[in-house]
Formats: C-alpha cells, sequence, structure tokens
C-alpha cells in the first residue's frame, strides 16, 4: 500500500528476565482495513497487544499511532484509540445512553450529536434508553462498540470481541464493525480464536508464533485456485500431474493440485490417456484453520488471555 499506515509496530521486543516474549515485530495497520492477529498459546498476542495501548513498555523497538509514538506521546496518542477487551464493562442499572454520556465525560469535546451518531452506526436507536441490564450480550457488544467510536478514533483494537456471542450476535456484530471501519476510515486490529470469524471479517491475517510474526496473508490470497483430484494407480496419477508441472500434494486419497479451473480437463485427459481411473475432481478451498496450522505447524489456536 502506498497510503502511509495509521498505526506502525516497529522492530518491537519484549524480554521478560532471560525470556524474549516478542521478537523484532513489524506491522503496518491502515485505515478501512481489518487485520486479523492469530497465534498459538502463549506466542506472544496479549502481550503485543498491551504494548500497543501503552499497558507494557517494551524493551525495544515503538508503536506510533497517527504518527505519535505511544511511549513519548502517551496521552496524545491513546487519544486515537478505541479498545473492546470481550465483554465490555457496563453499568447495568443505567440506560445504555446514560452509559455513554457518562464514558463521553471521559474525553473533550464529546457532543450529544456526536452520541446520536454512534448509536445510529450500530444499529441501537429502538433500544438506547432501556437499562443495558435488559440487553443480551450481542447488544452489549455493540454498546461497546459505540463506546469505543465515541471520540472518533482512527485506531480500534477488539481482543475476542465475539467470545460467548450465539451466531447471530456473531454476524450482526461483523457487519457494524465493517460498516464503522469502511465509514469512518478506522485501521481495526482484532485478535480471535474463531478462525471461521476472522476470515469473514478480516481483510488481512497476520499469524504471531513465539513471539514472532511469521506471515501476513490477504484473505483473499488464502484461497489460491486448487483442484482435489483422486485417481488409480495412486503413483501413475502422481507421475502424470508433476509431469505437467502442477505443484502436487498429496491429500486423503489423492492429491491437491495447485491449478487454474481452465486446466483440469486437459490434466483429466492426459490421466486418462496414461491408462488413470478417475474418482474424483473437485474445487478445494483450505479453510483458514488448515491454513493456520500449515503455518504454525499444527500450534494450538490460543484462548483468551492465555499469555
Amino acid at each position: 500500500m502506498s497510503e502511509q499506515p495509521i498505526v506502525q509496530i516497529k522492530n518491537l521486543s519484549k524480554t521478560i528476565g532471560q525470556k524474549k516474549i516478542i521478537k523484532n515485530l513489524n506491522l503496518d495497520l491502515y485505515k478501512g482495513q481489518v487485520t486479523g492477529f492469530l497465534g498459538p498459546n502463549g506466542a506472544g498476542k496479549t502481550t503485543t497487544i498491551r504494548m500497543m495501548v501503552g499497558l507494557m513498555r517494551p524493551t525495544s523497538g515503538d508503536v506510533t499511532i497517527d504518527g505519535l509514538s505511544i511511549q513519548k506521546d502517551y496521552e496524545e496518542s491513546i487519544q486515537k484509540v478505541g479498545v473492546i477487551v470481550e465483554n465490555p464493562e457496563m453499568y447495568k442499572y443505567m440506560s445504555g445512553y446514560k452509559n455513554l454520556l457518562h464514558f463521553s465525560r471521559m474525553h473533550k469535546g464529546i457532543a450529544k450529536q456526536r452520541i446520536d451518531e454512534v448509536v445510529k452506526q450500530v444499529g441501537m436507536q429502538n433500544r438506547i434508553n432501556e437499562k443495558v441490564g435488559s440487553y443480551s450480550l450481542g447488544m452489549r457488544q455493540r454498546l461497546g462498540l459505540a463506546q469505543a467510536l465515541l471520540h472518533d478514533p482512527k485506531f480500534l483494537i477488539l481482543d475476542e470481541p465475539t467470545n460467548g456471542l450465539d451466531p447471530a450476535g456473531i454476524r450482526e456484530f461483523r457487519m457494524y464493525l465493517r460498516k464503522v471501519a469502511s465509514e469512518n476510515g478506522v485501521a481495526v486490529f482484532v485478535s480471535s480464536h474463531l478462525l471461521s470469524e476472522i476470515e469473514l471479517l478480516c481483510d488481512r491475517i497476520a499469524v504471531i508464533q513465539n513471539g514472532e510474526l511469521i506471515d501476513i496473508k490477504n484473505v483473499n490470497d488464502l484461497h489460491q485456485s486448487r483442484y482435489y483430484i483422486q485417481a488409480e494407480p495412486a503413483e501413475l496419477a502422481e507421475e502424470v500431474l508433476t509431469g505437467i508441472g502442477f505443484p502436487v500434494t498429496r491429500h486423503e486419497q489423492g492429491f491437491l493440485v495447485d491449478t487454474e479451473s481452465e486446466h483440469v480437463p486437459g490434466a483429466v485427459n492426459m490421466l486418462v490417456n496414461a491408462g488413470a481411473k478417475i474418482y474424483a475432481v473437485q474445487p478445494y478451498r483450505a479453510t483458514l484453520e488448515d491454513q493456520f496450522l500449515e503455518m504454525t505447524g499444527g500450534g494450538q489456536i490460543a484462548q483468551a488471555h492465555t499469555e
């Protein structure tokens, strides 16, 4: 991307005792883009997020938000950040509106008009004057999103934002978050262990393992054109497919072949002409879970707050 990133993580490192927890992390986050943050248990996700919001001091490196260092210009830079951690704390005996009014007083210059704007943005106009105690978890999460947006941040961090939500609540939250990212031009950073949700929500994925950033991928690039072909004898089929020049991987009873759809009929013809019997030819779409396990060598995806 040619545009200037809103958030820059630069050579971020954290050593505790003799153990290097985070090792020279570099990552840029851009406006309107949702980036997922994945890693096995103990990979360093929570430590990274704590350093990004100034709750933990890095051993070396820095995080800049809209050009301001989180270490040198903490108060000014943190004003540009909105945070939702798992299930936001709310005053249940107060209405949603009064909760937002209360939180708005923690920032300078938030007018009533701004509260009305965020209420509309997260689709809560009809319920905002009811007590938070009567809200579903999904409604509370949307109120948490409204709260995080009150001061019009440039950067939004979400740590396990859909924990405990039912499928309808997750879908709803995803819809509003994507809307906020595009309408407000916010850079969004989401840490979650729900891989299927990250896949639907994010534009790209950053994967951390043992404190190192091991991969950054656009979600669209995760689904390269692959086909599953099952043919026998397997040795003959493999010889023919690799002879054509396709990257081939053994999978279940057959092979995964990296190729575009227009090349499949020709490959099938060559297999038949070579005397192979074909039992299956179908498009293969690897899930993010498959890819994550491949990237991390089978590491378990992190549950919330394990680091």
